[in-house]
């Protein structure tokens, strides 16, 4: 197995992982219902994505 040569400083390491972090959801209005809906995903309220009808959703009675 290989072995560092040198220990690498807690800055350098750090300096490397700058780019590493969190990105929040990115929440879009429905066309159809105006709830708030995950980019790329069918609406759960109303069964629509891009102005379409993807899934018909039951009625509640």
């Amino acid at each position: 197995m290989a072995h560092p040569k040198r220990k690498i400083s807690k800055t350098r390491r750090d300096k490397r992982r700058t780019h590493y972090k969190a990105v929040a959801s990115q929440f879009v209005e429905c066309s159809n219902c105006n709830s708030p809906v995950l980019l790329h995903i069918v609406c759960p309220e109303c069964g629509f994505y891009r102005g379409k009808l993807a899934i018909e959703k039951a009625v509640a009675v």
